[in-house]
């Protein structure tokens, strides 16, 4: 029987910064535009949170009964590994989505019936990542569905729920938050290019090969960094405050192009995941502030 600490686990923890970031920002973004409702805020952030679980234990699920993660090296997988049954992660997954459907529908009733529409797409991008006969994240398309959906639809989502409109902001809060949720799928497709490369998963990082991936890895950190600064120059000159965040890119940038393969790269998705959420942190101060 799966134990609860493995359910956790399965959930892959270390990537809910991905999901908690752009509600951050996005909320800091509304702040900024003068309209911060904590209800709705809760209600993204409990979707973001609950799409995110959902995804984990989708992807468990598919690349478990394709046989992908016989040989994966980093966290638990549940049905890879053995410990759990597919149909209970199919399950799980099914929960997750469920209760962020249930959240999302009463976000579209106090807004706009148009999220609907939204968070079905997000759901089917979430599914169809590596399930269906053909996923996309089998053909070098995850990182843009992960830009898209936990880089600008959430943070930019967040914001409208609360002042029920787009905001320059809100855009630009999404760039720095979708490039940083990027990075973290990056060093795991770095980590995983020897197995996918024997499986037949053809991940952006497999495409590129490992130094092409290394540099992408360091430009997508970089790229929050020059968001702040756009940002301060551009009206609200507290998100410098984000800077302070590149000191915890540091360790994650020197192991990635230091060369480092296999377990030595799993530190490298906990960093990144501290960086992300510290970047969020500060952006949305900053953002308030102004």
């Amino acid at each position: 029987m799966t134990t609860v600490g493995q359910w956790v686990q399965g959930a892959r923890p270390r990537t809910l910064p991905a999901a908690l970031a752009p509600v951050l920002a996005g909320t800091g973004a509304a702040a900024a535009a003068g309209d911060v409702r904590p209800g709705r805020a809760l209600l993204a952030l409990v979707v973001a949170l609950a799409l995110q679980v959902a995804v984990n234990y989708a992807n468990d699920y598919s690349d478990g009964i394709r046989g992908t993660d016989a040989q994966r090296v980093g966290p638990l997988r549940l049905v890879g590994s053995g410990v759990s049954t597919p149909a209970a992660v199919k399950r799980a997954a099914a929960v997750a989505f469920a209760v962020a459907a249930v959240a999302g529908l009463v976000l579209a009733a106090l807004t706009t019936w148009v999220l609907i529409v939204v968070g079905a797409v997000a759901m089917l991008a979430a599914w169809f990542y590596t399930g269906g006969s053909r996923p996309y994240g089998y053909r070098a398309l995850g990182e843009i569905s992960v830009f898209v959906f936990f880089g600008l639809v959430a943070t930019v989502g967040t914001a409208y729920v609360q002042v029920e409109r787009v905001t320059g902001a809100a855009a630009a809060a999404g760039i720095g938050c979708g490039a940083l949720a990027c990075a973290l799928l990056v060093a795991n497709n770095l980590r995983d290019i020897p197995t996918d490369s024997v499986t037949g998963k053809r991940t952006l990082a497999v495409v590129l090969g490992d130094r092409t991936t290394r540099t992408l890895y360091l430009t997508l950190v970089a790229v929050p960094l020059v968001v702040a600064v756009v940002l301060a120059f551009t009206g609200t000159p507290w998100t410098l405050l984000a800077l302070a965040a590149a000191a915890l890119a540091l360790r994650p940038a020197r192991i990635v192009a230091g060369g480092a393969v296999g377990r030595d790269l799993v530190p490298v998705l906990r960093d990144t995941g501290r960086l992300q959420l510290a970047y969020a942190v500060l952006l949305a101060i900053g953002l308030a502030l102004a």
